[in-house]
């Protein structure tokens, strides 16, 4: 299957699949007189005060995950800058800005490395973190000017405060009430659902498996965005990664470039 239609559609087929399950009960209640609970005010006043209670929760998610969709492309900012700045040090001797650069590409490594395999491992970024620390303070000593030092500090502390915001975002959930709230409101309402009358059964079987799917299908969502940085093929909603993995292209083709410039000097 395509992953662009899997990541489109594959949280739908889920909820279809679900539903598909849920219909069975449904058929039976029906069929054998159950559906004893009429249509009234009442009852659609529980639906809609449940789809509106799943979407108020759905928007807080929604928040997070925006935000968390900059964090790639700020992430790579701060790495390329670090990475170009070493490039237009004052130095003598370049044996400094290679070994800054060089941790800079362990720095980015580590980072792809911990999305990839779903382990954001924060102590082993702090660990590749505290080398680039250590380059920026030998540079300090090699009298390198002070506001180039404070603009490398400046963007290791912006990748710094970056790395702990997504630890944070992966270690925790959105209000844990909350989602105990959004599955008894969804579970409520299928239960509902499945004991209304509605006539005939063609109707009937319709409506509950529109309602049902589309509370399915978000409740799947908000569990699925909660975690937006979650990668692999039972994911569907996650942030767009790509520009810190075209970042390692970036950084060898910059290192080959300045290999070749050196020898033909």
């Amino acid at each position: 299957m395509d992953m662009d239609f899997k990541k489109k559609w594959g949280i739908m087929g889920k909820a279809v699949i679900m539903m598909l399950i849920l219909l069975v009960p449904r058929t039976l209640i029906d069929i054998f007189g159950f559906d004893t609970i009429p249509i009234n005010p009442v009852v659609g006043a529980f639906i809609t005060g449940a789809i509106f209670t799943i979407a108020i929760i759905f928007t807080g998610t929604f928040t997070d995950f925006k935000e968390s969709e900059k964090t790639g492309g700020d992430l790579a900012a701060s790495l390329k800058a670090l990475y170009n700045d070493s490039r237009v040090l004052p130095l003598a001797d370049e044996a400094p800005a290679r070994v800054l650069r060089s941790h800079v590409r362990d720095l980015l490594r580590a980072i792809n490395t911990a999305f990839r395999e779903n382990t954001f491992n924060l102590p082993d970024i702090n660990r590749e973190m505290n080398k680039i620390n250590n380059d920026i303070r030998t540079l300090s000593y090699l009298n390198v000017a002070p506001p180039l030092i404070a603009k490398l500090r400046n963007e290791l502390g912006l990748i710094d405060k970056m790395t702990n915001r997504i630890e944070v975002i992966i270690r925790t959930d959105f209000i844990p009430a909350a989602y105990a709230l959004a599955e008894i409101a969804t579970a409520s309402v299928i239960l509902l659902l499945l004991f209304v009358k509605i006539d005939p059964l063609l109707e009937g079987t319709i409506i509950f498996a529109v309602i049902s799917s589309m509370l399915i299908g978000l409740l799947l969502l908000i569990r699925d965005m909660d975690n937006p940085f979650e990668i692999g093929s039972h994911t569907y909603a996650d942030v767009d990664l790509e520009t810190l993995t075209y970042l390692e292209t970036y950084f060898e083709e910059q290192d080959a470039e300045m290999a070749k410039l050196q020898s033909g000097t």
